[in-house]
């Protein structure tokens, strides 16, 4: 068998489904493609066995095959990934990354299809403990959306997976099963808030309460490591701590290194000689990481045997969902060569922009001082070009899932750093129909409709049927196009910035 044998045309003809052309693959005496009925796809295999499903015999070109018609079930995606090892995701290491959240499970194709040719390796498998909780999805559901999508575009690029948020052990015995290969260690309910507030004496008196025990050091050898001490950083950086810099440090981060040690020697044990990544990450905590802090966590996590592939820092200014950087870019770019230099000289490891979506002004920075040693990480963005694609295909449904999602937001920003208002959105009937994709660009909407992912997709009518969920997937399904189009359109925005900065190189 050769692949140019078997063409897309040909395939389809015969087995009377629509044969996806970039999937087929002949490997020795098996063939493998992807196809579709309507809105549901079968993987179609010959020459290969384990896989359920429908047998067809047809003739080829005057060769007869027997192909298995299968369903895109989670066994046959585990078993897929064990065919096609590119189908299953892998370690990254320090190369340019962009994490691809996917909500809805339909985002992958849009996803390759706007990194190929920028050099950056995509994080196809993507989402938090806590969204997969307000979507009720699983890890195995994440995973197997990301393997059949890279399947479809026969993307062999290589793509990363990335369980994040995780606060426990349990978080991370969840996606471990799955296949997971980053783990984003989110220590945010360790984090002493207060310390950037506090007095040296008030700091040097809670010295002594620190986890000594789980840091595996004491109170003297800490302080020898870091007060008083100058580092001379990549860059010509040079960070110096005072004692105050180092109490408040060890106050407001020893704890989260303490239990990040502990999430990390549990993940260590659970994937055994499986390769794995890690990633720390403070970003949603409430004041700003700072340079000194910043080196303070990763030279003891270093100390500690933790050896993490990313970390993302809490940086100046405001990184809120669906929306550009606000605050001032030479602050933030003064500060970020600080943490790009120390990732340079503890690691090397790159720096993790979490809420890194739609940051637009900030991206040449961010791009020229790390030159590539970034992951840029993006989850509810990839919903909202959904919700583009269903204004542009279905007024009536967006119409009835923005009026929905203003009445939910107050309750559901809590768990946000956001800062739209309801008041300043247009009332859903005051907006003609050709309007309506215009709302995806407004600040507020955009993060009113972002922030509501999880009770749109999970309300239910009084009859206790889903009202919104089944009729967007559905809509989505059946204009696929358009919604790849608006992802890929969205993500070569974001990505162009590092692209130039990759090449360069």
């Amino acid at each position: 068998m050769t692949e140019k044998r078997f063409s897309a045309g040909a395939l389809s003809v015969a087995l009377g489904l629509e044969v996806y052309p970039l999937s087929i693959v002949v490997e020795g005496k098996a063939l493998f493609f992807l196809a579709r009925r309507g809105v549901e796809k079968f993987l179609c295999t010959a020459g290969v066995s384990g896989f359920g499903g429908e047998g067809r015999r047809v003739k080829i070109d005057g060769e007869d095959l027997s192909i298995k018609i299968s369903p895109t079930t989670h066994e046959n995606a585990v078993l897929l990934r064990k065919h096609l090892s590119w189908t299953a995701p892998a370690v990254c290491g320090i190369r340019l990354s962009v994490g691809c959240g996917d909500r809805l499970g339909l985002a992958t194709p849009g996803h390759i299809r706007a990194v190929r040719g920028t050099g950056a390796v995509p994080f196809l498998a993507q989402q938090s403990i806590r969204e997969m909780d307000r979507t009720m999805r699983s890890p195995e559901e994440v995973m197997d959306c990301a393997t059949w999508g890279v399947f479809q575009e026969g993307w062999r690029g290589g793509f990363g997976s990335d369980a994040d948020h995780l606060k426990s052990a349990a978080d991370i015995d969840r996606c471990v099963g799955a296949g997971f290969t980053l783990f984003t260690i989110d220590p945010g309910d360790h984090v002493e808030n207060s310390a950037s507030g506090m007095g040296a004496r008030e700091l040097a008196a809670g010295l002594a309460a620190l986890p000594w025990e789980d840091l595996a050091t004491s109170q003297a050898d800490s302080r020898a490591r870091f007060a008083g001490k100058s580092f001379n950083l990549p860059g010509g950086v040079a960070l110096r701590f005072t004692e105050e810099d180092y109490l408040r440090a060890a106050a407001k981060y020893a704890r989260a290194v303490a239990h990040t040690a502990k999430m990390a020697a549990h993940l260590g044990g659970a994937m055994g000689r499986r390769p794995f990544e890690l990633e720390m990450s403070v970003d949603e905590t409430q004041t700003p990481t700072t340079a000194q802090e910043h080196f303070y966590v990763a030279s003891e996590l270093a100390r500690l045997g933790v050896k993490q592939a990313s970390l993302a820092p809490r940086f100046v200014g405001r990184f809120e969902k669906g929306v550009d950087y606000q605050g001032d870019i030479a602050e933030f770019e003064r500060e970020f060569a600080k943490h790009v230099a120390i990732a340079r000289h503890l690691g090397p490891y790159k720096i993790s922009l979490h809420s890194g979506s739609d940051k637009f002004s900030i991206y040449d920075v961010v791009a020229t001082e790390t030159r590539g040693l970034v992951h840029l990480k993006t989850a509810g963005t990839s919903y909202l070009e959904a919700l583009r694609a269903v204004a542009e295909v279905s007024p009536a449904l967006f119409r009835g899932i923005y009026a929905y999602s203003r009445e939910r937001y107050g309750e559901d920003r809590a768990s946000y750093h956001v800062s739209a208002q309801v008041e300043r959105t247009p009332a859903p009937d005051a907006i003609g129909d050709k309007d309506l994709v215009g709302l995806l660009d407004d600040f507020d909407v955009r993060q009113v409709l972002h922030v509501t992912f999880g009770s749109v997709l999970t309300s239910r009518a009084p009859d206790g049927a889903l009202r919104f969920a089944p009729s967007m997937l559905a809509l989505l399904r059946q204009h696929p196009e358009a919604y790849a189009a608006c992802l890929e359109r969205h993500f070569v925005k974001h990505l162009r910035p590092f692209a130039s900065v990759a090449a360069a190189r």
